[in-house]
């Protein structure tokens, strides 16, 4: 039996959480989200990206290739400290189609806390059943 291997064009995800650098201004946070969409765009990644004024969570996905040079980039990212890979791999549709990047806050600080500590298919479970509670469109 022949497995599968992950080429750089195949639909790829990635979910971490992190935290915000402390000198980095609460506000300015839509900002560099704002910026994000552009670059997404062009690089064709798509994605959701929540705040709860402490924590990010993001769901990227594109090609393998274009997710995981994101991912090490957000890694080196001084506004990032902490950052936690919940989940990476394949992914059979894109989940957020009509937006390079979403973006939408969480008042309650726990929920995305709960979030860090899970990992793998529980990860995704936890985060699709967020997306039922926030506003991302």
């Amino acid at each position: 039996m022949q497995t599968s291997t992950p080429t750089s064009t195949q639909l790829y995800e990635a979910i971490y959480v992190s935290t915000i650098a402390p000198e980095l201004a609460i506000r300015s946070v839509a900002d560099i989200a704002g910026k994000a969409r552009i670059a997404n765009q062009i690089k064709g990644i798509t994605g959701l990206l929540i705040f709860d004024g402490m924590r990010y969570c993001q769901q990227l996905e594109g090609s393998q290739k274009q997710v995981l040079s994101l991912m090490e980039k957000i890694r080196h990212d001084p506004r990032h400290i902490n950052v936690e890979i919940l989940h990476h791999g394949e992914l059979a549709d894109r989940r957020f189609k009509s937006f390079s990047l979403g973006y939408t806050t969480v008042a309650d600080p726990e929920v995305l806390e709960r979030l860090e500590k899970l990992d793998g298919q529980a990860a995704i479970q936890a985060f699709l059943a967020l997306l039922s509670h926030v506003d991302y469109a």
